[in-house]
């Protein structure tokens, strides 16, 4: 527990800053904070596997609330601010789909988001994904490219959202031998990671994993709310989020990076003991 001065300083300080720049909450709207203590711990990732078709994803929440506010703030309203609480969350489902896999000292682990499309990129000027991993030490490698236009994702069904995404994406270079473990932002039908999926396996490389900072639950009409059955995009414009990196030491405790583990470099996971 923190110092009482020392809390009830930060706390006069935010309040001073807040005179300065009002904000307001990105989780609940309320003023003076960018994310208010309540929300964040609203947004303390409880990561989870969850599946789309023969996709299995690590999630770290559910796209609803807090959390849907948050990620659309930080996203479309260009809420830098609200970062750091959705990265600890994003770093959680990372850590966890790297705690599922056996044998992970066996070589090196890529990261791979996806591709911005040109319009998303010109509207926010970052990538989220992006921002968010780097605040989790890790710099994605830009294996992947987008190939073809494709329609606004928003509000389609499941079977359009598999049209729309299929042959989207293409790997840069041949990717044989390399594993990857697939991170975006939003989880819904799961089109978007089949295809990014896709697209590293014909080009000879494997994916070993899948995490996301928030998957969406949504329900079939006239189904049991316990359905996870999944019918329709987020309302968001530009599905593709992100661009595609070696995982770096946080996500392993425990384990050491022979080479020093810089980023943009590879590394090789070594299991205590193991030297």
């Amino acid at each position: 527990m923190g110092h009482p001065i020392l809390a009830t300083t930060r706390r006069a300080v935010l309040d001073a800053i807040a005179l300065l720049l009002p904000v307001t909450c990105a989780g609940c709207g309320a003023p003076d904070r960018s994310v208010c203590p309540e929300c964040v711990a609203a947004l303390r990732a409880s990561p989870r596997q969850v599946e789309r078709g023969d996709l299995v994803v690590w999630a770290a929440l559910e796209y609803e609330g807090v959390a849907a506010n948050a990620i659309r703030a930080c996203k479309d309203a260009a809420r830098t601010d609200a970062a750091a609480p959705l990265a600890w969350a994003l770093g959680a489902a990372i850590r966890a789909a790297l705690d599922d896999l056996p044998g992970l000292a066996a070589g090196t682990v890529e990261v791979c988001t996806v591709p911005s499309t040109p319009a998303a990129m010109r509207r926010r000027g970052y990538a989220p994904v992006d921002a968010l991993l780097a605040r989790c030490g890790i710099r994605a490698s830009p294996v992947l490219r987008l190939v073809r236009a494709r329609r606004d994702q928003a509000g389609l069904g499941a079977a359009a959202r598999r049209a729309n995404a299929q042959g989207a994406l293409e790997a840069r270079t041949r990717l044989v031998g390399r594993r990857f473990l697939l991170v975006d932002d939003v989880l819904t039908t799961g089109a978007t990671l089949t295809e990014t999926r896709r697209a590293v396996t014909a080009a000879g490389g494997s994916v070993v994993a899948v995490a996301v900072l928030a998957e969406t639950p949504l329900r079939r009409s006239g189904h049991p709310s316990a359905s996870r059955e999944t019918l329709r995009d987020i309302g968001t414009p530009d599905g593709y989020g992100g661009r595609t990196g070696v995982v770096d030491p946080p996500f392993i405790p425990g384990d050491t990076p022979v080479n020093g583990g810089r980023h943009g470099t590879e590394h090789r996971w070594t299991k205590p003991g193991d030297h």
